[in-house]
């Protein structure tokens, strides 16, 4: 592994940006189209980005695809697949600047459950700064203030089960290496989806087609760039910029598809990233 703080910040932005992109296509195609036959082709293409690369490296397909863990990397990455049904369905009925505003609590929940799932001691420090970041999302959600959205919940569904990946992610790090787990995601992922997926096929305009394309290299394009940029610099120096996604995704819709940033969205994701910060800042503080 390489040392560049400096080249892994600029990769992490750029996979952020990669990622914003991809939500936006994916809201524009969930509009038109079934959800589960969006992502189904979309882990169609993944599935193939991850098997042609694990061909290609040392040891082929038998070295990518061993683990002693084979249970928890198939729970892995049918939930991810799931969880990407879920926050793309929050797309559509929320739109992405508040499906994003709410999602940005996940490091909060990966930090409270860490405890009980990992086994990890959370000092009474980070326990403050995640009650913190949830009164940022109860600004956000306003319960009691306004009607509260019930499609809100989708987006806090999709930030519990991306929270549950990560642990997971984590868990099985103990035992296997990066690209084993990779390739378990995508190959895991595309079957429980074509298994789904299959059953909501829509056919599409001929338009469609090259959005569909692009949603697909974006995808594969954006999980290359992570994997690079974990690969030049440490987690807890690029983890940090993952909160740009965000940004960039606020700016698509806003740009895009006429959303608007309400002063409640704005000061709860201010409060949710600050604790979320501060979270990271601890959790490398006390494992250098």
């Amino acid at each position: 592994m390489q040392n560049n703080p400096r080249l892994g910040i600029i990769m992490m932005v750029l996979t952020t940006s990669v990622f914003a992109m991809q939500d936006g296509i994916s809201k524009h195609l969930a509009s038109e189209y079934n959800v589960m036959m969006v992502v189904m082709v979309r882990y169609w293409f993944f599935a193939m980005f991850v098997i042609i690369i694990a061909a290609q490296k040392s040891g082929g397909l038998k070295k990518a695809s061993y683990t002693k863990q084979p249970l928890v990397q198939i729970i892995r990455g049918v939930l991810l697949a799931l969880q990407i049904c879920v926050m793309v369905f929050a797309f559509s009925l929320l739109g992405l600047v508040e499906s994003h505003a709410i999602f940005a609590c996940y490091p909060l929940l990966v930090a409270a459950l860490s405890g009980p799932i990992l086994g990890e001691k959370v000092g009474w420090r980070r326990w403050l700064a995640i009650c913190t970041g949830f009164l940022g999302v109860l600004i956000i959600l306003q319960p009691g203030i306004t009607v509260f959205s019930p499609y809100s919940l989708w987006a806090l569904m999709s930030a519990l089960m991306f929270a549950l990946y990560s642990l997971l992610t984590r868990f099985v790090a103990r035992q296997d290496i990066a690209a084993v787990s990779f390739f378990w995601t995508g190959v895991s992922g595309s079957v429980v989806m074509s298994f789904i997926g299959i059953w909501f096929w829509e056919p599409m305009i001929t338009s469609d087609y090259g959005w569909m394309l692009l949603l697909c290299v974006t995808g594969a394009f954006g999980h290359y760039l992570l994997i690079r940029c974990y690969e030049v610099a440490e987690a807890s120096v690029v983890q940090p910029f993952a909160y740009l996604q965000l940004v960039f995704a606020t700016s698509i819709g806003v740009l895009l598809f006429n959303e608007t940033i309400i002063l409640n969205v704005l000061i709860g994701v201010i409060i949710v990233i600050s604790a979320g910060l501060f979270t990271l800042y601890r959790n490398r503080k006390l494992n250098p």
